[in-house]
């Protein structure tokens, strides 16, 4: 290996006694080959043309203050892998960005043939770099070269992926198939109740495949629930209780989507189709047999309720299914689709109690829930957000929805959901469907600071639970992109959210990053106003980036980006909160650097940069100061 007992640069720099031996400490201290086996792309380089790199690899130190390229001036000379220290890349006099610990640089200017960039010594460096000439070797590797050649959105996306590892009894990616270990039993349309209840004792089933006009499906609930319940005897036919038309699912499905069907259908059993064909019936006894951490067990566990006494528990339950999806690699996002529809479940259970204590409510009303929960991107259980809306109104409707919310909100704390510090919840917030379209009106014609904290808010409302159509709200929210104050307000709210200033972010060990401050709401409240000026009816931040791309206003190359940086912010996040809980610590947004890997520093300053781009662009389009 090159240049390992003596400076291959910078040799000036050690004149001085204490350079030398600060230098040749670092040296021996470290293991350049394990660390640069352990650096992305040459963790992926095949043994033989790693070891090629590695016997080529020199040790350089450089202090601080040291230039090692000027821009449109002589290409660099080789590879470089920053070990110890920083470098500061600039363009006219600006810093573009902060390179650290196990990043790389040079390639740019390798492989366009002249330097891009200022490149300057931030803080004293210690780098491994490899000659020209064997990096362009490496370029034959396809991964290697890739690496270089990707986009910040599918680095992201890699990067993210190192750090899951998959620890569920099946891989849930697999197809849904590989739970399904026999055929589906069938069973006659004309055939009497009696009958098929002996095939199924017979073939050991819960469900039978009916053949009828429409072909349909017969389950052990269903002879509970319509035959018994209703008083009918063996001798029904099957055909006026089955469950038709059939729903079904393609035997390709992977195992979480298969779960989110099941959630979102709220049956217990769905027939697996490969074409025409159905090769088998999926059951949710199959999908809990997968994984006693999935959200098929968490259900079971909020359906058989008995009382309010069962509450507690729940949130500790999410969030070990939460922390279990996570390990085995399932998106943030798709973790939070599974958390709302668990809480959808649950909050149906709360509100049917209070409905069979107080009696039936006196009319229409739906339960909306805000913030993470509404946009459907909660992943622990968080402060409540949420309301109350009535169709009618008088003395009695009040009084009785009063009752109502208070029970509600209690329960809910007793499962695990603290109450909101701001007082955001349906005992307090609470009316009819008519105030409730003045409120949102009086939001948007007046754009007061206090008006737009409580847009952003409610403006992020999804119905919960109960039978009132609130299309009327919906309404007024497409209203608001004619008005033209109101978003430029919202806007300028949005951009007080930001990455930090200068996006410096050195590592020091006791540097804390807000992941939620600094990159997860700046993304949340700029897509919001995004969707709102769109006209844009989704509630999802995915979704609201996605309407900014069909509405023109950002491009595919810039919501792919800011995608893959939210769903590293989010499992990063998720990721750190799971192990608070774990160490006995509440959960916070806070994230230390320098416990951080370097890849994960290095990609949540990319992230970083993505937003701030992205927040100077939308600062120009909306006519407003940033920051």
């Amino acid at each position: 290996m090159g240049g390992g007992s003596h400076p291959a640069v910078g040799g000036p720099s050690f004149g001085r006694a204490v350079e030398r031996v600060r230098y040749h400490w670092l040296v021996s201290a470290l293991d350049p080959v394990a660390f640069l086996r352990a650096t992305p792309p040459f963790d992926a380089l095949p043994q033989a043309r790693f070891d090629r790199a590695a016997s080529a690899m020199e040790i350089v130190y450089l202090p601080a203050g040291e230039r090692i390229a000027r821009r449109d001036g002589p290409p660099l000379e080789h590879l470089y892998v920053i070990r110890k220290g920083a470098v500061r890349l600039e363009r006219d006099a600006q810093t573009l960005q902060l390179l650290e610990q196990g990043e790389v640089f040079g390639y740019t200017s390798l492989i366009a043939g002249k330097a891009t960039l200022d490149v300057l010594v931030q803080e004293d460096l210690l780098a491994y770099r490899i000659p020209g000439a064997e990096f362009q070797a490496l370029l034959a590797d396809a991964a290697f070269a890739g690496h270089f050649a990707i986009g910040l959105a599918e680095r992201l996306k890699n990067s993210l992926e190192r750090t899951q590892v998959a620890t569920f009894q099946a891989d849930l990616h697999s197809p849904v198939s590989s739970l399904v270990r026999r055929p589906a039993v069938r069973v006659a349309g004309d055939a009497t109740v009696g009958e098929a209840a002996k095939v199924m004792r017979d073939a050991h089933v819960s469900s039978l495949l009916v053949d009828a006009e429409p072909p349909g499906i017969v389950t052990d609930r269903d002879f509970r629930n319509r035959v018994l319940a209703e008083g009918l005897g063996p001798e029904t036919r099957v055909s006026a209780v089955y469950s038709h038309p059939l729903r079904t699912l393609p035997a390709s499905t992977a195992i979480y989507e298969a779960w989110q069907r099941l959630l979102d259908s709220g049956v217990h059993h769905l027939p697996l189709t490969v074409g025409d064909d159905v090769v088998g019936i999926l059951t949710s006894t199959d999908l809990l047999k997968c994984t006693a951490q999935g959200p098929v067990s968490v259900l079971r566990r909020v359906e058989r309720l008995a009382g309010r006494d069962a509450l507690p528990g729940y949130g500790a339950k999410v969030t070990e299914m939460a922390s279990a999806l996570l390990a085995g690699g399932l998106d943030p996002w798709v973790i939070a689709g599974f958390v709302a529809r668990l809480n959808g479940t649950l909050l149906g259970r709360i509100l049917r109690w209070a409905e069979r204590d107080l009696g039936p409510p006196p009319c229409p009303y739906a339960w909306m829930v805000f913030g993470s929960e509404g946009r459907m991107e909660q992943t622990l259980l968080t402060d409540q957000d949420n309301a109350l809306v009535h169709e009618g109104d008088g003395e009695e409707v009040r009084a009785y929805f009063e009752q109502l919310t208070v029970r509600a909100n209690a329960d809910l704390e007793a499962a695990g959901f603290p109450s909101c510090p701001g007082g955001y919840m349906a005992k307090t917030w609470r009316a009819s469907l008519a105030e409730w379209v003045e409120r949102f009106r009086t939001w948007v014609d007046e754009p007061k600071p206090h008006a737009l904290l409580e847009a952003a808010i409610f403006f992020d409302f999804r119905r919960a639970h109960g039978e009132l159509d609130l299309a009327p709200l919906e309404a007024e929210m497409r209203k608001a992109r004619s008005a033209r104050a109101f978003v430029s307000s919202m806007a300028k709210a949005a951009l007080d959210f930001r990455p930090p200033a200068g996006l410096l972010l050195s590592i020091k060990s006791d540097a804390e990053i807000d992941l939620k401050f600094h990159g997860i709401s700046p993304i949340v409240f700029l897509a919001r106003c995004y969707a709102i000026e769109a006209g844009a009816p989704e509630r999802n931040t995915l979704g609201r980036l996605e309407a900014a791309v069909r509405a023109g206003f950002i491009g595919e190359d810039v919501r792919t980006t800011l995608r893959e940086a939210y769903r590293f912010l989010l499992a990063l996040r998720l990721r750190e909160q799971i192990r608070m809980l774990a160490a006995g610590k509440p959960p916070s947004n806070k994230v230390v650097l320098a416990e951080l890997s370097s890849i994960e520093r290095s990609r949540l300053k990319d992230s970083f940069r993505a937003i701030r781009g992205w927040q100077e662009k939308a600062a120009y389009h909306y006519r407003t100061e940033m920051f």
